[in-house]
């Protein structure tokens, strides 16, 4: 079967719209970056970086035979879009052809992709997410947190429709585990001055020692029934609430509620009182270790560097470069590929305030149509005879 069937199968039979001649011209910024100027035929889109288990194990069994037993997805808002056409390769040639249990780890817009991988037609799930995300407007250039939780509402519905959160909690195979970060102690503001003064002292606890924002957040996973543990949750206390048609949309809405940008959840059905916010605070790109799980573990990134927590972005020497983990498959860009992408970046929230609206969905429109590449180098090496070419092993 070729992509493009494999895409057909899932309601992706056609690409998403490339950039028109009105967008190329509106700004220099955008013209012919869709003919991937920069980049030679030889350079790879995509890297990948295996533990040395995962490369024993993909070696011998190939991709589609290999025993993924978690999937995890990072928070950064609009850098999903640079990951979206990979998502659908993920779909319709290994997660969808597994017969073993998937635990999918994220929190913020890395739930949302997980919600729509979940869905019956995942592809097509992913696709509304992406047009909906793309074409996303407000009234103003700087929206009220309450427009950005309202339209980000608007974002989830669009995606999985009306029954989406029943194939969500009722999945045979996937297990979600949507993380989320409860204020706690003085870190209980909703608004206003208090947000502000409790995550600005977050922040500078955070920087002497990570494990003080135990005493601002707790670790809240809303989580699919059969999910017994979380992963990679030994360094936070951590509570579980059972996923259901009640709070499904709602923990969503939380894992992406960025304070001062959006709106909290104030409560949650099944949990202790809120607020709840976006789980990136604690698990921006998750702190990971060796895992005691059997199985492997599939991390689709947005780079090679995983920061653990939101304050740590601030924080380089707390960033992990390619960690050395035994069953981790880390994926992402290329810098050869970032560097043919306007700006040389992928998508982020910066430019909302950087680019008028018409040129912010040109250039995420243009980043879109060139991530494709990444998804024809995954689809290539799934179904090579090599699983291993081009792989870095790190040990």
């Amino acid at each position: 079967m070729s992509r493009q069937d494999a895409l057909g199968t899932l309601g992706l039979d056609q690409s998403p719209d490339a950039v028109d001649d009105e967008n190329r011209n509106h700004s220099t910024s955008f013209t012919n970056y869709s003919a991937g100027i920069g980049m030679s035929s030889t350079d790879p889109p995509l890297s990948i970086y295996m533990g040395k288990t995962a490369a024993e194990i993909i070696g011998n069994q190939g991709w589609k035979g290999a025993p993924f037993n978690t999937l995890i997805g990072a928070s950064g808002g609009p850098k999903w879009l640079i990951l979206s056409e990979l998502d659908q390769i993920l779909a319709s040639e290994l997660l969808h052809h597994q017969t073993q249990p998937l635990r999918l780890l994220g929190s913020s817009i890395g739930t949302w992709r997980h919600a729509c991988l979940s869905q019956p037609q995942p592809g097509a799930a992913i696709q509304r997410l992406q047009t909906a995300y793309l074409q996303q407007q407000y009234s103003r250039a700087k929206p009220s947190p309450s427009e950005v939780s309202q339209v980000a509402e608007q974002l989830l519905h669009e995606a999985l429709g009306p029954r989406g959160a029943v194939h969500i909690i009722e999945h045979e195979r996937f297990r979600n585990i949507i993380i989320t970060a409860r204020g706690r102690g003085i870190a209980q503001g909703q608004s206003g001055l208090p947000l502000v003064a409790s995550m600005a002292l977050a922040s500078a606890a955070n920087a002497f020692s990570r494990k003080t924002l135990n005493l601002f957040f707790q670790r809240i996973a809303f989580c699919h029934a059969a999910i017994a543990s979380v992963p990679f949750a030994s360094d936070f206390n951590t509570q579980t609430v059972t996923l259901s048609e009640g709070n499904l949309i709602p923990a969503l809405k939380a894992s992406g509620a960025i304070p001062l940008l959006m709106q909290c959840e104030s409560s949650i059905p099944g949990a202790a009182g809120g607020p709840f916010w976006d789980g990136g605070i604690i698990d921006y790109h998750f702190s990971l270790t060796n895992s005691e799980a059997n199985g492997l573990i599939l991390y689709p990134h947005f780079s090679d560097l995983i920061v653990p927590g939101w304050f740590d972005k601030m924080l380089p020497w707390r960033a992990q470069s390619r960690p050395a983990i035994d069953n981790l498959i880390l994926m992402c860009p290329s810098r050869s590929f970032l560097a043919t992408l306007p700006h040389q970046k992928i998508p982020d929230r910066s430019d909302f305030s950087r680019l008028s609206p018409h040129q912010r969905v040109a250039y995420w429109q243009t980043c879109v149509h060139q991530s494709e590449r990444l998804a024809e180098a995954l689809y290539s090496l799934i179904n090579s005879d090599d699983p291993l070419r081009g792989v870095t092993i790190i040990s």
